[in-house]
């Protein structure tokens, strides 16, 4: 989720309400991470003045700040070894898209184009990044290898087509798009084949459905949609079935994600003090657990996988 950089329409996903997530459940939060150790979760935030890549563990401790730069460096995403993370930076005057250690050490630069190239996700083998880009005049999906090298475009339309990541196997990409209502800045839920062939629309509704996340075994994707008034997370399964509320909120509950077991999805919650903070909840929605509270604005979380 790129809630500090994108252009007006696409920061927040839509207007934010003032009013905030509440835990439903009193679960603590080390029983419902004690199984998730040692894996841990990226996240940007601007606690140290602007905004940073950090790392915590799932329970919300040792926080660590990765990036340690005047530059904005956000929307972190790790390769499923765990080696690697791949994130947005301005530092050399415009947002690329760069890949440093799970450290933070050796940050290298990836992309090299005037234009904006934002949401990197890697494949599952961890050879090549999906991301979109808007050098061909409008946003689209790419892929390149992970040094970089040999890359594509996916997908070819007038539309937005924004927010890719791969499914668990390799074989599909799931993105956003408004390319069956050009004119609308509501988006629906898409996915594509690695290739770019065969596209299908999985959500189909007049609301926004944005920033897909698969599960880990590939049968279900979580998403942020309003169409129940505000933004809030909702489950379906992959293709396209038996969509389903997990969260209500009258606050906006965006960018999910899944841990590596399945049994918990990790999102950005507006708060009533106006800022973003990191929750975790079990995969039913229940267990709701505010992981940075903080004052600074913490969002766009994904999970650092430690191998297997």
């Amino acid at each position: 989720m790129d809630t500090v950089m994108k252009k007006p329409a696409l920061i927040f996903l839509i207007l934010l309400f003032t009013f905030g997530c509440q835990p439903t459940e009193p679960e603590s939060v080390e029983t419902m991470a004690d199984e998730l150790t040692p894996h841990q979760i990226v996240f940007q935030t601007n606690r140290d003045g602007n905004t940073e890549v950090y790392v915590m563990q799932a329970d919300g401790s040792g926080l660590t700040n990765l990036t340690h730069h005047d530059s904005l460096d956000y929307h972190p995403s790790g390769s499923l070894d765990g080696a690697r993370i791949a994130f947005i930076s301005g530092r050399d005057g415009n947002r690329e898209i760069y890949v440093m250690d799970a450290s933070g050490a050796n940050a290298t630069r990836l992309t090299d184009h005037d234009a904006a190239d934002l949401d990197p996700s890697f494949s599952p083998d961890g050879s090549n990044i999906t991301f979109d880009s808007d050098r061909d005049g409008n946003e689209e999906v790419y892929v390149m290898r992970a040094d970089g090298t040999d890359l594509n475009r996916l997908t070819n339309h007038e539309a937005v087509d924004s927010h890719p990541l791969w499914s668990p196997d390799g074989s599909r990409i799931a993105f956003y798009s408004n390319r069956d209502n050009v004119a609308s800045d509501s988006m629906d839920i898409y996915v594509v084949d690695a290739d770019g062939a065969n596209l299908v629309r999985l959500t189909d509704h007049e609301a926004d459905d944005r920033y897909p996340s698969w599960s880990p075994d590939g049968a279900r994707i979580t998403f942020s949609s309003d169409r129940d008034g505000n933004a809030e997370i909702y489950v379906m399964n992959a293709d396209g079935s038996n969509q389903m509320r997990l969260t209500h909120h009258e606050g906006d509950d965006l960018a999910p994600a899944w841990s590596p077991d399945g049994s918990m999805i990790t999102f950005v919650c507006r708060l009533p003090d106006g800022n973003m903070d990191v929750f975790l909840m079990q995969s039913d929605g229940s267990g709701l657990t505010n992981l940075t509270d903080h004052p600074a604005s913490d969002s766009n979380p994904r999970w650092l996988f430690q191998g297997e």
